[in-house]
């Protein structure tokens, strides 16, 4: 079978910048989040339940619900509706400020004491603080990195584990 990737794809030297631009022009609301298909949040936020309390009884992970991260948090729209239910702290990780500003003013107002930190940075600078949490939930943002950037994220976040912590990611 024929190699499918294209060896010479290369980010351009504005890789950031032109996602930072994107986003910025999206409205900071889940449709918004969800790229106009609203229709995708029921499920999503049911089938990714039923996995993570999956992984919270697996007896062998020994899995504590105290903190999780929310990397490409958005408005907080699975921060609000998975997470939030499911541990008893939640930071977010958003590069673009005017959807945390909604998160905190608007989204996740009646939650937002449950909410400790919201860092208003991109992923490729992200260095999530050491030992603090018990899942570190990545959904539908790592795509968004370069390679080398994903790969230093991913080690980054094993150093900012709780022990006993794991790593989410689900990506298309």
């Amino acid at each position: 079978m024929p190699d499918l990737r294209n060896a010479s794809f290369k980010p351009t030297s504005t890789w950031y910048e032109d996602a930072d631009t994107y986003w910025r022009a999206v409205p900071s609301s889940i449709g918004g989040m969800l790229g106009g298909l609203d229709q995708v949040h029921t499920p999503d936020i049911r089938d990714s339940r039923a996995f993570l309390t999956k992984l919270q009884s697996n007896p062998t992970l020994s899995l504590s619900t105290k903190y999780a991260c929310d990397c490409g948090a958005g408005i907080g729209r699975v921060t609000k509706n998975l997470l939030l239910p499911l541990f008893d702290r939640v930071d977010l990780v958003e590069q673009n400020p005017d959807f945390l500003n909604e998160a905190r003013s608007s989204y996740l107002e009646q939650e937002i004491q449950r909410v400790p930190d919201m860092f208003a940075t991109g992923l490729q600078l992200f260095t999530p603080p050491q030992g603090r949490y018990d899942v570190i939930w990545c959904q539908w943002v790592l795509s968004h990195l370069t390679d080398a950037d994903m790969l230093a994220f991913l080690g980054r976040c094993r150093q900012g584990l709780a022990t006993g912590g794991i790593i989410c990611v689900k990506e298309n």
